[in-house]
């Protein structure tokens, strides 16, 4: 089987070189890059499985180099900041990052994080968990909520007959609540589910990807239930 290729962009030598060598031990292939912008070239021309982005990185930074890759690709981004309260977190999960892992990091947390990721993008495309509930309207592995139609089997949405686009982790989101319309699914379920947390994890992370998914099949398609969580309208 071949090696996961992983393109990581970090200015600090000390770090990039130990963390390099590290995931590389873990069996990945790892293509180390000192800024954004060296590290958008290695993008295009390797077409990594997954980019591990350090935020503060000079020349493009994290979070406008994130931006570039998910205007090329759906491939998974993790974002790594220095601080777990910092406003730089929320800009990279709406720059389209999947996750974001905090620094200093422990090297197993990391390749646990990255294999959690890819886990998911796997299964993005391997089907659905769990049946629709009877307030869809299933059409073969079609489910109709009003103008939405979530295909589960072709893993294709369309909103008034057109096709939207989502990344990966945003059809696991979207499938989650699909599977249970009408539902409040709590956010630590979510991350339990949709970004496979065996243990407690940012919720910041959820709330952001719910926003970006409702800007694509529609504001009040999702409703936010205070103190509890999201559900899907049917």
């Amino acid at each position: 089987m071949a090696e996961t290729h992983v393109l990581f962009v970090e200015d600090d030598d000390v770090i990039r070189e130990a963390t390099q060598l590290a995931l590389e031990r873990d069996g990945f292939a790892v293509t180390a890059m000192p800024d954004g912008l060296s590290g958008l070239e290695a993008f295009r021309a390797d077409r990594p499985d997954i980019a591990l982005l350090d935020v503060m990185v000079p020349g493009l930074d994290g979070v406008s180099l994130c931006r570039r890759i998910r205007d090329e690709s759906t491939v998974p981004v993790i974002m790594l900041s220095a601080r777990a309260d910092s406003i730089d977190v929320v800009l990279g999960l709406e720059a389209g990052a999947d996750d974001y892992v905090t620094k200093p990091f422990d090297g197993a947390v990391l390749v646990a994080r990255i294999r959690a990721v890819l886990r998911r993008f796997g299964h993005a495309s391997g089907g659905q968990q769990g049946g629709a509930e009877a307030d869809s309207k299933p059409v073969g592995g079609v489910l109709v909520f009003g103008d939405l139609e979530v295909d589960t089997e072709g893993m294709e949405v369309r909103k008034g007959g057109v096709p939207v686009a989502l990344t990966p982790t945003e059809m696991r989101l979207l499938l989650e609540f699909s599977s249970a319309p009408g539902t409040v699914l709590s956010r630590d379920k979510l991350l339990e589910r949709v970004w496979d947390y065996g243990w407690g994890g940012d919720t910041r992370v959820v709330d952001v990807h719910v926003q970006r998914l409702r800007s694509k099949i529609g504001q009040d398609r999702i409703d936010t239930v205070r103190g509890f969580g999201y559900k899907l309208k049917p």
